[in-house]
């Protein structure tokens, strides 16, 4: 299943003039998107005859973490959407890092998602953001079409199986999440958009040295990777190599050590042929979950 042909914005064709339009347009906040744990503001970037809504999160409003150095939340989502773009997946939306109203921060372009009560801050309900790709089903069977993740509470002492959908491009995205060691894979990040597309947002909890995957998307769990998936792990093991475009960009927003380890998650991939599985040294499912 090839991945769908992105959507563009307004007055831009490709990828690369959302960029340029993110990066270049004059940015102007439309309002405050509730409830995320950091700042997050929507914004449209227009310049020229061009226009597109985006979401800006200034590193003004960062709330510290403990085991992330203060202020470069920023810096690793447009390190996610670098190494997305080198898969050739376009899983993650152009994002830029740029100067905005309230100083340095990170935007990126907004997706429309398809169904309701969506949101791109990651802060929405149940189903925000994962109609049909992930649910809740009585019983220890997924069913067909469907992988299991984990039992979960949900009240009055009764249990539910957590299942995402068996969906290759989910199953595109769980790679990803390996190779950026994202630490934050809710549900409420995954957003279909129409067209078939789905993207993955919220990448600033991504690049730790330490093996800190919380995902979903477990339901491949020690399964062999896809030839596909094994084609793009080699381009991008080459992709990552000191001197190549991407190594040189990847260093300036992470840390050497961080690229290393990008570097190790890919070659481990690679060798070992499979979808990693939980570590048992850290929480496998973020949370809330969704």
């Amino acid at each position: 299943m090839p991945p769908p042909e992105r959507l563009p914005a307004p007055g831009v064709n490709t990828a690369g003039e959302v960029e340029k339009l993110l990066a270049e347009g004059e940015l102007t906040v439309v309002g405050r998107i509730p409830g995320a744990s950091n700042a997050v503001l929507l914004c449209t970037a227009a310049r020229g005859g061009a226009r597109t809504d985006c979401v800006y999160k200034p590193v003004k409003g960062e709330r510290p973490l403990w085991d992330f150095p203060d202020g470069n939340l920023a810096r690793r989502e447009v390190a996610a959407y670098l190494v997305s773009e080198a898969t050739g997946w376009g899983l993650v939306p152009p994002t830029v890092l740029r100067d905005g109203p309230y100083g340095e921060g990170m935007v990126q372009q907004w997706i429309d998602a398809a169904g309701p009560d969506t949101a791109q801050d990651g802060s929405g309900g149940a189903d925000a953001g994962a109609a049909g790709l992930l649910a809740l089903v009585e019983g220890e069977e997924a069913g067909d079409g469907w992988k299991p993740v984990a039992l979960a509470e949900v009240g009055e002492g009764r249990t539910a199986l957590l299942v995402h959908a068996d969906d290759p491009r989910l199953q595109r995205l769980a790679v990803l999440d390996a190779v950026i060691n994202n630490g934050d894979r809710k549900g409420g990040h995954l957003l279909p958009a129409p067209g078939g597309r789905l993207y993955g947002i919220d990448h600033g909890v991504t690049f730790h040295v330490e093996d800190k995957l919380r995902t979903l998307l477990w339901g491949w769990a020690g399964e062999p990777l896809t030839a596909e998936a094994r084609e793009v792990l080699a381009r991008l093991e080459r992709q990552l190599a000191d001197g190549e475009p991407l190594a040189t960009r990847l260093a300036e927003l992470i840390t050497t050590a961080e690229l290393a380890a990008v570097r190790a998650r890919v070659a481990r991939l690679l060798r070992t042929g499979v979808h990693p599985e939980p570590s048992g040294q850290w929480p496998s499912i973020p949370w809330p979950p969704v």
